[in-house]
Protein backbone atom coordinates (compact mmCIF):
# COMPACT_ATOMS: atom_id res chain seq x y z
CA UNK A 1 0.00 0.00 0.00
CA UNK A 2 1.23 3.51 -1.05
CA UNK A 3 1.81 5.93 1.66
CA UNK A 4 -0.97 8.04 -0.01
CA UNK A 5 -3.24 5.49 0.51
CA UNK A 6 -2.63 5.46 3.57
CA UNK A 7 -3.33 8.78 4.32
CA UNK A 8 -6.32 10.24 5.37
CA UNK A 9 -8.53 11.59 2.98
CA UNK A 10 -8.72 15.26 4.06
CA UNK A 11 -4.83 15.44 3.94
CA UNK A 12 -4.43 14.79 0.59
CA UNK A 13 -6.13 18.57 -0.66
CA UNK A 14 -5.09 22.15 0.86
CA UNK A 15 -7.26 23.64 3.10
CA UNK A 16 -8.32 26.36 0.50
CA UNK A 17 -9.56 23.18 -1.71
CA UNK A 18 -11.42 21.91 1.10
CA UNK A 19 -13.22 24.94 1.98
CA UNK A 20 -13.91 25.93 -1.49
CA UNK A 21 -15.53 22.28 -1.76
CA UNK A 22 -17.36 22.14 1.61
CA UNK A 23 -19.34 25.78 0.52
CA UNK A 24 -19.84 23.97 -3.12
CA UNK A 25 -22.11 21.18 -0.68
CA UNK A 26 -23.54 23.43 1.35
CA UNK A 27 -24.88 25.60 -1.36
CA UNK A 28 -26.72 22.04 -2.92
CA UNK A 29 -27.56 21.13 0.07
CA UNK A 30 -29.12 24.20 1.09
CA UNK A 31 -30.73 24.85 -2.12
CA UNK A 32 -32.37 21.27 -1.97
CA UNK A 33 -33.80 21.93 1.73
CA UNK A 34 -35.75 24.78 -0.22
CA UNK A 35 -37.02 22.51 -2.80
CA UNK A 36 -38.69 20.68 0.15
CA UNK A 37 -42.56 21.11 0.27
CA UNK A 38 -43.96 23.68 2.30
CA UNK A 39 -40.85 25.67 2.03
CA UNK A 40 -42.55 28.36 -0.35
CA UNK A 41 -45.64 30.16 0.30
CA UNK A 42 -48.78 29.56 -2.17
CA UNK A 43 -48.01 31.80 -5.13
CA UNK A 44 -44.39 32.33 -4.78
CA UNK A 45 -43.50 30.05 -7.55
CA UNK A 46 -39.62 30.93 -7.76
CA UNK A 47 -38.06 27.93 -9.89
CA UNK A 48 -34.80 26.38 -9.45
CA UNK A 49 -32.68 29.20 -10.21
CA UNK A 50 -34.15 31.17 -7.79
CA UNK A 51 -33.85 28.92 -5.00
CA UNK A 52 -30.08 28.31 -6.10
CA UNK A 53 -29.56 31.81 -5.97
CA UNK A 54 -31.13 32.51 -2.67
CA UNK A 55 -29.40 29.55 -0.77
CA UNK A 56 -25.88 30.98 -2.19
CA UNK A 57 -27.18 34.22 -1.06
CA UNK A 58 -27.75 32.74 2.39
CA UNK A 59 -24.63 30.68 2.90
CA UNK A 60 -22.13 33.42 1.36
CA UNK A 61 -24.25 35.88 3.82
CA UNK A 62 -24.97 38.02 1.33
CA UNK A 63 -29.14 38.66 1.13
CA UNK A 64 -29.79 39.52 -2.11
CA UNK A 65 -32.76 38.40 -2.72
CA UNK A 66 -35.50 37.65 -5.88
CA UNK A 67 -38.11 37.99 -3.67
CA UNK A 68 -39.53 39.22 -0.59
CA UNK A 69 -38.04 36.46 2.10
CA UNK A 70 -41.35 37.32 4.46
CA UNK A 71 -43.40 37.34 2.00
CA UNK A 72 -41.95 34.07 -0.39
CA UNK A 73 -41.00 31.73 2.05
CA UNK A 74 -42.88 30.11 4.71
CA UNK A 75 -41.60 30.10 8.11
CA UNK A 76 -39.77 26.84 7.24
CA UNK A 77 -38.37 28.15 4.86
CA UNK A 78 -37.00 31.41 6.56
CA UNK A 79 -35.54 28.69 9.70
CA UNK A 80 -33.24 27.04 6.41
CA UNK A 81 -32.26 30.80 5.16
CA UNK A 82 -31.78 31.83 8.54
CA UNK A 83 -30.07 28.41 9.27
CA UNK A 84 -27.94 28.73 5.84
CA UNK A 85 -27.10 32.33 7.02
CA UNK A 86 -25.39 31.34 10.55
CA UNK A 87 -23.75 28.18 9.03
CA UNK A 88 -21.89 30.78 6.33
CA UNK A 89 -21.20 33.77 8.97
CA UNK A 90 -19.49 31.00 11.36
CA UNK A 91 -17.66 29.33 8.45
CA UNK A 92 -18.72 26.01 7.22
CA UNK A 93 -15.23 24.49 8.41
CA UNK A 94 -16.31 26.36 12.03
CA UNK A 95 -19.94 24.98 12.29
CA UNK A 96 -18.68 21.23 11.39
CA UNK A 97 -15.54 21.33 13.77
CA UNK A 98 -18.74 22.29 16.70
CA UNK A 99 -20.66 19.30 15.30
CA UNK A 100 -17.17 16.75 15.93
CA UNK A 101 -16.37 18.66 19.28
CA UNK A 102 -19.99 18.12 20.29
CA UNK A 103 -19.93 14.56 18.95
CA UNK A 104 -17.07 14.09 21.40
CA UNK A 105 -14.64 13.26 18.36
CA UNK A 106 -10.97 14.75 18.54
CA UNK A 107 -10.20 17.31 16.40
CA UNK A 108 -7.05 16.16 14.15
CA UNK A 109 -4.03 18.02 12.82
CA UNK A 110 -5.68 18.51 9.33
CA UNK A 111 -9.12 19.79 10.71
CA UNK A 112 -6.94 22.42 12.76
CA UNK A 113 -4.96 23.55 10.00
CA UNK A 114 -8.83 24.34 8.26
CA UNK A 115 -10.28 25.80 10.63
CA UNK A 116 -6.81 28.18 11.16
CA UNK A 117 -7.53 28.83 7.56
CA UNK A 118 -11.53 29.78 7.91
CA UNK A 119 -11.52 31.30 11.29
CA UNK A 120 -7.52 33.15 10.66
CA UNK A 121 -6.36 31.91 14.11
CA UNK A 122 -2.47 33.00 14.47
CA UNK A 123 -1.35 28.85 14.51
CA UNK A 124 -3.28 25.73 14.35
CA UNK A 125 -2.48 24.84 17.76
CA UNK A 126 -4.57 28.17 19.06
CA UNK A 127 -7.56 27.01 16.73
CA UNK A 128 -9.79 24.71 18.88
CA UNK A 129 -9.85 27.20 22.00
CA UNK A 130 -10.22 29.71 19.50
CA UNK A 131 -13.09 28.57 18.29
CA UNK A 132 -14.95 27.67 21.69
CA UNK A 133 -14.79 31.47 22.35
CA UNK A 134 -16.18 32.58 19.02
CA UNK A 135 -19.09 30.33 19.43
CA UNK A 136 -19.60 31.83 23.18
CA UNK A 137 -19.05 35.01 22.20
CA UNK A 138 -21.28 34.66 18.51
CA UNK A 139 -24.48 33.01 21.20
CA UNK A 140 -23.93 36.08 23.80
CA UNK A 141 -23.92 39.05 21.36
CA UNK A 142 -27.00 37.32 19.20
CA UNK A 143 -28.77 36.45 22.16
CA UNK A 144 -28.33 40.01 23.56
CA UNK A 145 -29.09 41.41 20.11
CA UNK A 146 -32.67 39.49 20.02
CA UNK A 147 -33.42 40.10 23.83
CA UNK A 148 -32.92 43.95 22.77
CA UNK A 149 -34.81 43.99 19.69
CA UNK A 150 -37.71 42.11 20.97
CA UNK A 151 -38.68 44.95 23.25
CA UNK A 152 -39.66 47.18 19.67
CA UNK A 153 -41.08 43.76 18.11
CA UNK A 154 -42.93 41.96 20.59
CA UNK A 155 -44.93 45.55 21.50
CA UNK A 156 -45.64 45.43 17.18
CA UNK A 157 -46.01 41.79 16.65
CA UNK A 158 -46.96 39.66 19.53
CA UNK A 159 -45.06 37.34 21.57
CA UNK A 160 -44.52 34.47 19.21
CA UNK A 161 -44.11 36.45 15.92
CA UNK A 162 -41.96 39.53 17.62
CA UNK A 163 -40.00 37.03 19.47
CA UNK A 164 -39.41 35.25 16.05
CA UNK A 165 -38.55 38.43 14.32
CA UNK A 166 -35.94 39.61 17.30
CA UNK A 167 -33.95 35.75 17.21
CA UNK A 168 -34.03 36.40 12.50
CA UNK A 169 -32.83 39.55 12.29
CA UNK A 170 -29.73 39.45 15.58
CA UNK A 171 -28.79 36.76 13.44
CA UNK A 172 -29.23 37.81 10.12
CA UNK A 173 -27.11 41.63 11.71
CA UNK A 174 -24.30 39.96 13.38
CA UNK A 175 -23.71 37.48 10.55
CA UNK A 176 -24.22 40.31 8.45
CA UNK A 177 -26.56 38.19 6.23
CA UNK A 178 -28.88 41.02 5.61
CA UNK A 179 -32.38 39.00 5.50
CA UNK A 180 -35.53 40.77 6.69
CA UNK A 181 -38.89 39.14 7.28
CA UNK A 182 -40.61 41.86 8.93
CA UNK A 183 -43.02 43.09 7.56
CA UNK A 184 -42.92 46.40 6.15
CA UNK A 185 -39.15 46.38 5.87
CA UNK A 186 -36.42 47.98 8.22
CA UNK A 187 -36.81 51.52 6.57
CA UNK A 188 -39.92 52.16 8.61
CA UNK A 189 -37.24 52.24 12.48
CA UNK A 190 -34.87 54.29 9.96
CA UNK A 191 -35.88 56.81 13.07
CA UNK A 192 -35.92 54.01 16.07
CA UNK A 193 -32.75 54.35 18.03
CA UNK A 194 -33.14 51.13 19.62
CA UNK A 195 -33.69 48.63 16.64
CA UNK A 196 -31.16 50.47 14.02
CA UNK A 197 -29.10 51.18 16.91
CA UNK A 198 -28.89 47.26 17.51
CA UNK A 199 -28.34 46.06 14.38
CA UNK A 200 -25.67 48.63 13.22
CA UNK A 201 -23.65 47.69 16.18
CA UNK A 202 -24.12 43.75 15.28
CA UNK A 203 -23.08 44.78 12.03
CA UNK A 204 -19.83 46.80 12.83
CA UNK A 205 -19.08 43.77 15.51
CA UNK A 206 -19.36 40.97 13.14
CA UNK A 207 -17.63 42.68 10.37
CA UNK A 208 -14.65 43.39 12.90
CA UNK A 209 -13.36 39.07 12.87
CA UNK A 210 -13.32 37.29 15.04
CA UNK A 211 -9.47 37.79 15.91
CA UNK A 212 -10.15 41.69 16.28
CA UNK A 213 -13.12 40.98 18.96
CA UNK A 214 -11.33 38.73 21.30
CA UNK A 215 -8.16 40.85 21.60
CA UNK A 216 -10.29 43.83 22.08
CA UNK A 217 -12.23 41.76 24.91
CA UNK A 218 -9.10 40.46 26.24
CA UNK A 219 -7.45 43.77 26.02
CA UNK A 220 -10.01 45.57 27.93
CA UNK A 221 -10.03 42.65 30.72
CA UNK A 222 -6.51 43.08 30.95
CA UNK A 223 -4.63 45.80 28.93
CA UNK A 224 -1.01 45.20 30.44
CA UNK A 225 -0.98 41.31 29.81
CA UNK A 226 -2.74 41.09 26.58
CA UNK A 227 -1.75 44.05 24.24
CA UNK A 228 -3.61 44.89 21.02
CA UNK A 229 -2.49 43.59 18.03
CA UNK A 230 -0.80 45.89 15.32
CA UNK A 231 -3.45 44.33 13.29
CA UNK A 232 -6.42 45.05 15.29
CA UNK A 233 -5.17 48.71 15.90
CA UNK A 234 -4.89 49.31 11.81
CA UNK A 235 -8.40 47.38 11.48
CA UNK A 236 -9.84 49.39 14.04
CA UNK A 237 -8.45 52.67 12.78
CA UNK A 238 -9.71 51.96 9.42
CA UNK A 239 -13.07 50.73 10.15
CA UNK A 240 -13.61 54.00 12.17
CA UNK A 241 -12.52 56.37 9.58
CA UNK A 242 -14.60 54.80 7.27
CA UNK A 243 -17.58 55.12 9.37
CA UNK A 244 -16.76 58.49 10.57
CA UNK A 245 -16.28 59.66 6.85
CA UNK A 246 -19.31 58.02 5.34
CA UNK A 247 -21.28 59.12 7.77
CA UNK A 248 -20.42 62.61 7.44
CA UNK A 249 -20.69 62.29 3.58
CA UNK A 250 -24.16 60.72 3.51
CA UNK A 251 -25.49 63.92 5.70
CA UNK A 252 -23.79 66.30 3.49
CA UNK A 253 -25.15 64.81 0.67
CA UNK A 254 -28.42 63.64 1.46
CA UNK A 255 -29.58 66.28 4.38
CA UNK A 256 -32.15 67.62 2.07
CA UNK A 257 -32.94 64.71 -0.08
CA UNK A 258 -36.89 63.88 -0.03
CA UNK A 259 -36.55 60.63 -0.64
CA UNK A 260 -34.03 59.72 1.78
CA UNK A 261 -33.01 62.16 4.62
CA UNK A 262 -34.85 65.30 3.71
CA UNK A 263 -38.19 64.62 5.57
CA UNK A 264 -36.20 62.97 9.19
CA UNK A 265 -35.53 65.20 12.07
CA UNK A 266 -31.99 65.91 12.74
CA UNK A 267 -31.43 63.56 15.26
CA UNK A 268 -33.09 60.64 12.59
CA UNK A 269 -30.73 62.11 9.93
CA UNK A 270 -27.55 61.45 11.85
CA UNK A 271 -28.81 58.02 12.99
CA UNK A 272 -29.93 57.02 9.48
CA UNK A 273 -26.58 58.76 7.68
CA UNK A 274 -24.73 56.64 10.00
CA UNK A 275 -26.79 53.24 9.75
CA UNK A 276 -26.45 54.13 6.04
CA UNK A 277 -22.56 54.32 6.23
CA UNK A 278 -22.56 51.07 8.51
CA UNK A 279 -24.26 48.85 5.93
CA UNK A 280 -22.32 48.92 2.61
CA UNK A 281 -19.32 47.16 4.54
CA UNK A 282 -21.61 44.03 4.26
CA UNK A 283 -24.30 44.48 6.37
CA UNK A 284 -26.79 44.32 3.80
CA UNK A 285 -29.98 46.01 5.73
CA UNK A 286 -31.42 49.06 3.74
CA UNK A 287 -32.47 52.29 6.24
CA UNK A 288 -32.80 54.34 3.42
CA UNK A 289 -34.38 54.05 -0.59
CA UNK A 290 -30.88 53.29 -2.48
CA UNK A 291 -32.50 54.16 -5.56
CA UNK A 292 -33.21 57.62 -4.50
CA UNK A 293 -29.87 58.44 -3.17
CA UNK A 294 -28.05 60.88 -5.24
CA UNK A 295 -25.40 59.75 -7.67
CA UNK A 296 -22.42 60.80 -5.31
CA UNK A 297 -23.54 59.12 -2.19
CA UNK A 298 -24.33 55.76 -4.87
CA UNK A 299 -20.72 56.08 -5.66
CA UNK A 300 -19.61 56.13 -1.74
CA UNK A 301 -21.92 53.21 -1.24
CA UNK A 302 -20.19 50.95 -3.87
CA UNK A 303 -16.72 52.44 -3.02
CA UNK A 304 -17.44 51.24 0.41
CA UNK A 305 -18.82 47.99 -0.50
CA UNK A 306 -15.70 47.11 -2.33
CA UNK A 307 -13.82 47.62 0.62
CA UNK A 308 -15.86 45.22 2.59
CA UNK A 309 -14.96 44.70 6.51
CA UNK A 310 -12.33 43.07 8.33
CA UNK A 311 -10.15 39.63 7.46
CA UNK A 312 -11.84 36.27 9.02
CA UNK A 313 -15.29 38.46 9.68
CA UNK A 314 -19.11 37.42 8.43
CA UNK A 315 -18.10 40.33 5.77
CA UNK A 316 -16.34 40.41 2.34
CA UNK A 317 -14.62 42.70 0.25
CA UNK A 318 -11.07 43.84 -0.06
CA UNK A 319 -11.07 44.23 3.64
CA UNK A 320 -9.86 47.16 5.41
CA UNK A 321 -6.39 45.84 6.27
CA UNK A 322 -5.88 45.40 2.29
CA UNK A 323 -7.32 49.01 1.42
CA UNK A 324 -5.15 50.62 4.70
CA UNK A 325 -2.28 48.68 3.02
CA UNK A 326 -2.72 50.09 -0.55
CA UNK A 327 -3.25 53.79 1.21
CA UNK A 328 -0.24 53.79 3.01
CA UNK A 329 1.58 52.32 0.16
CA UNK A 330 0.20 55.26 -2.41
CA UNK A 331 1.53 57.72 0.61
CA UNK A 332 4.37 56.31 0.62
CA UNK A 333 4.96 56.42 -3.10
CA UNK A 334 4.22 60.12 -3.44
CA UNK A 335 6.38 61.33 -0.11
CA UNK A 336 9.51 59.31 -1.14
CA UNK A 337 9.69 56.84 1.76
CA UNK A 338 10.52 53.29 1.30
CA UNK A 339 9.17 51.18 4.51
CA UNK A 340 5.31 51.40 4.96
CA UNK A 341 5.27 51.74 8.36
CA UNK A 342 1.71 51.15 10.97
CA UNK A 343 1.65 51.84 14.65
CA UNK A 344 5.99 51.98 14.78
CA UNK A 345 5.97 48.37 13.10
CA UNK A 346 7.30 47.97 9.61
CA UNK A 347 4.66 46.19 7.61
CA UNK A 348 6.39 43.13 5.19
CA UNK A 349 7.02 43.46 1.38
CA UNK A 350 4.94 40.46 1.38
CA UNK A 351 1.70 41.80 2.64
CA UNK A 352 1.97 45.13 0.15
CA UNK A 353 2.15 42.57 -2.45
CA UNK A 354 -0.62 40.28 -1.46
CA UNK A 355 -2.89 43.39 -0.74
CA UNK A 356 -2.24 44.92 -4.55
CA UNK A 357 -2.87 41.16 -5.48
CA UNK A 358 -6.13 40.83 -3.58
CA UNK A 359 -7.31 44.37 -5.39
CA UNK A 360 -6.32 43.54 -8.84
CA UNK A 361 -8.23 39.97 -8.55
CA UNK A 362 -11.46 41.79 -7.34
CA UNK A 363 -11.59 44.49 -9.82
CA UNK A 364 -11.36 41.85 -12.75
CA UNK A 365 -13.89 39.51 -11.07
CA UNK A 366 -15.99 42.54 -10.62
CA UNK A 367 -15.52 43.66 -14.02
CA UNK A 368 -15.68 40.30 -15.72
CA UNK A 369 -19.11 39.46 -14.04
CA UNK A 370 -20.64 43.78 -14.91
CA UNK A 371 -19.44 42.88 -18.59
CA UNK A 372 -21.13 39.36 -18.65
CA UNK A 373 -24.21 41.05 -16.78
CA UNK A 374 -24.36 43.98 -19.16
CA UNK A 375 -24.34 41.04 -22.11
CA UNK A 376 -26.94 38.74 -20.70
CA UNK A 377 -29.37 41.61 -19.44
CA UNK A 378 -28.93 44.50 -22.39
CA UNK A 379 -32.18 46.23 -21.08
CA UNK A 380 -31.34 47.01 -17.39
CA UNK A 381 -29.83 50.14 -16.67
CA UNK A 382 -26.16 50.79 -16.79
CA UNK A 383 -25.60 51.79 -13.03
CA UNK A 384 -28.03 49.47 -11.39
CA UNK A 385 -26.10 46.69 -12.67
CA UNK A 386 -22.44 47.98 -11.44
CA UNK A 387 -24.27 48.18 -8.40
CA UNK A 388 -25.58 44.83 -8.24
CA UNK A 389 -21.82 43.35 -9.15
CA UNK A 390 -20.29 44.89 -6.86
CA UNK A 391 -22.96 43.57 -3.60
CA UNK A 392 -22.35 40.16 -4.73
CA UNK A 393 -18.75 40.20 -5.06
CA UNK A 394 -18.70 42.12 -1.92
CA UNK A 395 -21.41 40.17 -0.22
CA UNK A 396 -23.00 42.78 0.84
CA UNK A 397 -26.99 42.44 -0.58
CA UNK A 398 -27.89 45.79 -0.68
CA UNK A 399 -29.54 46.69 -4.34
CA UNK A 400 -31.56 49.26 -6.37
CA UNK A 401 -34.26 46.71 -6.51
CA UNK A 402 -32.39 44.76 -9.34
CA UNK A 403 -32.37 41.37 -8.66
CA UNK A 404 -35.69 40.37 -9.33
CA UNK A 405 -35.81 42.04 -12.73
CA UNK A 406 -32.52 39.63 -13.66
CA UNK A 407 -32.69 36.99 -15.90
CA UNK A 408 -31.64 33.26 -15.33
CA UNK A 409 -28.20 33.95 -16.77
CA UNK A 410 -27.67 37.01 -14.29
CA UNK A 411 -28.79 35.23 -11.41
CA UNK A 412 -26.49 32.69 -11.91
CA UNK A 413 -23.65 34.73 -12.87
CA UNK A 414 -24.18 36.71 -9.29
CA UNK A 415 -24.49 33.44 -7.96
CA UNK A 416 -20.54 32.45 -8.68
CA UNK A 417 -19.70 35.73 -7.79
CA UNK A 418 -21.28 35.51 -4.31
CA UNK A 419 -19.56 32.01 -4.32
CA UNK A 420 -16.33 33.46 -5.06
CA UNK A 421 -16.48 36.57 -3.09
CA UNK A 422 -17.30 34.33 0.43
CA UNK A 423 -14.73 32.26 0.03
CA UNK A 424 -12.20 34.97 -1.32
CA UNK A 425 -10.51 34.76 -5.26
CA UNK A 426 -7.48 34.37 -4.11
CA UNK A 427 -8.58 30.96 -1.62
CA UNK A 428 -10.02 30.00 -4.78
CA UNK A 429 -7.63 30.81 -7.16
CA UNK A 430 -4.77 28.28 -5.00
CA UNK A 431 -7.97 26.08 -4.62
CA UNK A 432 -7.46 24.95 -8.07
CA UNK A 433 -3.82 25.23 -8.05
CA UNK A 434 -3.22 21.91 -6.67
CA UNK A 435 0.36 22.50 -6.18
CA UNK A 436 1.86 23.35 -2.88
CA UNK A 437 3.86 27.29 -2.78
CA UNK A 438 7.29 26.54 -3.96
CA UNK A 439 10.18 28.83 -5.12
CA UNK A 440 12.18 28.70 -7.91
CA UNK A 441 15.16 27.15 -8.16
CA UNK A 442 16.80 29.62 -10.03
CA UNK A 443 17.48 32.65 -8.95
CA UNK A 444 16.76 34.96 -11.96
CA UNK A 445 18.84 38.84 -12.30
CA UNK A 446 16.76 41.47 -11.09
CA UNK A 447 15.43 43.52 -14.07
CA UNK A 448 14.77 47.50 -13.42
CA UNK A 449 14.33 49.45 -16.82
CA UNK A 450 10.81 48.75 -16.58
CA UNK A 451 8.63 51.64 -16.82
CA UNK A 452 5.49 51.60 -14.00
CA UNK A 453 2.75 54.02 -13.92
Amino acid sequence: MTSSARRPLLSRFTPPQIIAVLYLLGILLGTLALHLPGMQRPGANLDSVDLLFTATSAICITGLVVADTGEAFTRAGQIVIIFLSQIGGLGIVTFGTLVAMLAGRKVNFTERQLLREQINALNVGAAVSLLRTILAFTLVVELAGAALLALRFVPQFGWGEGIYNAIFHSISAFNNAGFVVVPGGMSQYVQDPLVSGVIAVQIILGGLGFLVQLNVLTHWQNPRRNRLLIYSKLTLATTAFLLVTGTLVYLALEWSNPGTLGPLSPAGKVLAAFFQAVTPRSGGFAPLNTEALVSGSLFLTMVLMFIGANSGSTGGGIKTSTFAILMGSAWNLISGRTDLIAFGRRIVPENVVRAGTITAIYTLLVAGAFFALLVTNPKLDFTHLLFETISAAATVGLSMNTTPQINDPGLIILTVLMYLGRIGPVTFAVAINARRTHKSLIDYPPERDILVG
